[in-house]
């Protein structure tokens, strides 16, 4: 087949896909709306730890289930690239979920949301480093907003921290553990592996690794109520499987810096979910810290 040439300017930059964007902010979204469903299994009698079960073996499950029909392709892999999916699956969904979870059960959800969203600085930097990625003017400006924003919701600048010290300790382990899936993400993708592929392996391992978190006697207790049922389902499908897909898809297209930073969007909706659902309060910094995330993606765009 004879090659076809493009024609553009040298100076002329490519242009990113709108629907790469699109699909990373209704991931951040839906990932956004991981509260929702915690909540409510926590005041049914889960642990953490057994939520974190829950989210990773179901999303392996359904993963499983769906492209057993539809594409077995994607379970085929080289076994020299299994590190990467074991960065993604045991390194960053794993030990995030673990820190995540432990942190909305002893801080409010956008506390726990905020202190996540330190992972952009993280990722911007060791994307700088390992790919070269630019550090443009607007990224940093972008970067800096959402950090203003963290500093708005913990309450730094009134010297009123709204959280205790293992609450940020476990903010921020879920920030630096999140922060790892768009660069083991990224390696697995120039690995020449498509989105679905990426995201069925990165469950393989979380889901094995969430084993060993097992609690028998709080799944059993719960196993008898359908409304635990559902919400076990509500958060396998719509806050893991779906927006990993979707996250996955866009960071293909799209620089990791600049689409961690654009997935801010998810403690925006996190906290709008702790006042709408479960009465939160929202003080005037904490509005000015979602303003100041909800800024930084625009920027970007």
């Amino acid at each position: 087949m004879e090659e076809i040439k493009e024609t553009r300017n040298p100076e002329q930059k490519p242009r990113t896909d709108w629907r790469a964007y699109i699909c990373i902010l209704t991931g951040a979204a839906l990932w956004g709306m991981i509260g929702l469903w915690n909540r409510r299994l926590m005041a049914g009698g889960f642990s953490p730890w057994s939520i974190v079960l829950v989210r990773n073996t179901g999303g392996l499950a359904l993963l499983a289930a769906i492209f057993g029909v539809r594409d077995r392709s994607v379970f085929h892999i080289k076994k020299e690239h299994l590190k990467y999916f074991f960065g993604t699956g045991v390194v960053s969904v794993l030990l995030f979920t673990v820190c995540y979870f432990s942190c909305q059960k002893i801080c409010s959800l956008a506390v726990a949301s905020i202190l996540l969203y330190t992972a952009p600085s993280i990722v911007v930097i060791l994307s700088a480093v390992l790919w070269r990625e630019p550090i443009t003017k607007k990224k940093l400006l972008a970067l800096g907003l959402t950090l203003v924003g963290c500093a708005c919701v913990c309450g730094v600048f009134t010297g009123d921290l709204s959280v205790t010290p293992a609450g940020i300790l476990l903010g921020l382990g879920a920030g630096f553990f999140y922060a790892l899936y768009s660069i083991f993400g990224r390696y697995a993708l120039r690995a020449g592996y498509n989105a679905q592929t990426t995201t069925v392996w990165t469950f393989v391992f979380a889901g094995a690794g969430a084993l060993f978190f097992i609690r028998p006697a709080e799944l059993a207790a719960a196993a008898g109520s359908p409304s635990m049922w559902l919400t076990a389902v509500g958060l396998v499908a719509v806050s893991t499987v779906a927006p990993y897909l979707l996250y996955t898809t866009g960071l293909s297209s799209v620089e990791s810096g600049k689409a961690s930073i654009m997935a801010s969007l998810e403690p925006v909706v996190a906290s709008l979910i702790g006042m709408l659902v479960f009465q939160e309060s929202m003080s005037g910094l904490t509005a000015l810290g979602i303003v100041c995330v909800l800024a930084g993606v625009v920027i970007l765009r």
